[in-house]
């Protein structure tokens, strides 16, 4: 069931006016809250609905047992099953293939011969979210920065929550729990609010993703086949689809939840307008990389052992992050060049001073830098396999001689590939108002910015949403990227 469907329309049409009614008996709603996202996840595959139950279960009462302990060594094992239980379950689903194909592809390379049974595992979407959510619960009281509840319904209902089960953003208990066991107060600047933020996230998944996804996949598909310029194309067009899929389904996320009388954190904040990597990463998929942070680099040490430990435990954060993304090298890689693009800048700064430079001059050449650095490896992030990626990546290096050489048509046709001029145009369009609209809301966000414009104005901008979406909504709109990892 995706947000951009029909069958979620109908799912939240008939959820609301029930949680409307049992507002004041927080037992119910929670209740409705549960029962709703077990039908939502349940409507993907039903048969999945046990892990959730099995890691909600393994980690509620790990949970009691670590804080009731009085003994170190028994609040470490009760924190040991949840681990093992979780990372169990993930492990199988997401990398046991994997696994098994490189061992053997490396017993190839020595000359042996392995006999092996493929695995076709599928993957339960968003079990890499909700399994990293759940972990955050007993990581925390086993750390004494939570206290543990007592109510089942309620840590299930935090562990399935609908609206960001499937792709988050990752939310801590010590941030969403409170708020699931508290009375919630529903209102019309909720739901006018919720409401902006959902048609915000369907602009930018259903208008720009959706639509941009046509010419990329047509050639990542076959990059051999491509054009240098299509294959530049191509790269600059992921880049500005994977951040409209996946913050656009944040927005909803939030906007759904808002209506409901829940606060989500803010999982992007215009990351490309970033001036350095490190800042990147400060506002792109933020729920994700403050939970690496917070429970991967400090405990190996972060920057306290000094500089050279500093910088190896920032590769392993890094590289752990490229293999959540997806059990296959070009994720790996993909989280090696941003380990290294981080350390490189750090020692940039280090050595060179940049006081003589003017800051805007600065923040120009840093922006240019940073969205040029994340684009390049977008292309690893986006290719089947290494082998693609290197067929992208040599494409578009030869851009500049055969530009130079003249052999590159100039024409508009000539960029086309998979898609008809209109919708082409349309694409370059939506792109062009993606970047004005976030040049616009930086560091604001878009609810306090527009609750910052005139009335006129917002109901203005809120209807020229409306009817680009309703006159330029592509025919088909297909998955969220994020619903395969």
């Amino acid at each position: 069931m995706l947000f951009n469907s029909s069958e979620f329309i109908f799912f939240f049409a008939a959820f609301f006016p029930l949680y409307w009614l049992v507002q004041k008996n927080l037992h119910y709603r929670n209740l409705l809250i549960l029962a709703g996202s077990y039908f939502f996840y349940g409507s993907w595959d039903w048969r999945f609905l046990s892990l959730i139950l099995l890691s909600t279960v393994v980690d509620f009462y790990c949970g009691q047992a670590i804080y009731r302990s009085r003994e170190h060594r028994t609040k470490r094992l009760f924190l040991l099953i949840s681990l093992l239980t979780n990372l169990g379950i993930l492990a199988t689903f997401k990398y046991l293939g994997f696994f098994v194909n490189s061992f053997v592809d490396l017993l190839h390379s020595l000359g042996l011969e392995a006999n092996y049974l493929t695995l076709n595992i599928i993957l339960p979407v968003g079990i890499s979210f909700y399994t990293f959510q759940t972990l955050s619960y007993t990581i925390d009281i086993y750390k004494g920065k939570l206290k543990p509840t007592h109510n089942f319904t309620n840590f299930a209902a935090f562990v399935a929550f609908f609206p960001q089960l499937v792709a988050g953003p990752i939310e801590r208990a010590t941030h969403l729990l409170p708020q699931i066991e508290s009375s919630r107060r529903v209102d019309f600047q909720h739901i006018r609010e919720g409401s902006f933020l959902v048609l915000w996230g369907l602009t930018k998944k259903v208008l720009i993703a959706d639509r941009l996804a046509v010419y990329v996949d047509v050639v990542f598909a076959d990059p051999s086949g491509a054009s240098s310029a299509q294959a530049l194309l191509a790269v600059l067009f992921f880049t500005v689809q994977i951040y409209c899929d996946f913050s656009g389904y944040s927005d909803i996320a939030r906007g759904i939840a808002k209506t409901l009388g829940f606060d989500l954190m803010v999982n992007f904040n215009t990351p490309y307008f970033a001036t350095s990597i490190k800042e990147f990463w400060q506002r792109w998929h933020i729920s994700l990389s403050t939970w690496f942070r917070d429970y991967v680099y400090i405990p190996l040490g972060g920057n306290r052992a000094g500089e050279a430990k500093a910088k190896i435990n920032l590769m392993i954060t890094f590289l752990v992050s490229g293999l959540w993304h997806g059990a296959n090298y070009t994720f790996v890689v993909w989280g090696a060049l941003h380990a290294g693009g981080h350390i490189v800048e750090s020692l940039v700064k280090k050595r060179f001073n940049t006081n003589a430079i003017p800051e805007f001059a600065q923040k120009f050449m840093g922006t240019v830098w940073t969205f040029t650095f994340v684009a390049f490896c977008w292309i690893f992030f986006r290719a089947e396999n290494l082998s693609d990626a290197g067929i992208i990546i040599s494409s578009i290096s030869s851009l500049v001689p055969d530009f130079v050489s003249g052999t590159i048509p100039l024409t508009i046709e000539s960029f086309i590939v998979g898609m008809n001029k209109a919708d082409f145009m349309l694409s370059v369009y939506f792109v062009l108002l993606l970047f004005i609209i976030d040049s616009f809301l930086k560091d604001r966000g878009i609810e306090s910015r527009s609750t910052q414009l005139a009335l006129p104005v917002r109901w203005a901008f809120s209807w020229f949403l409306v009817l680009n979406f309703l006159m330029l909504s592509p025919s088909d709109s297909g998955s969220f990227i994020y619903f395969q990892f």
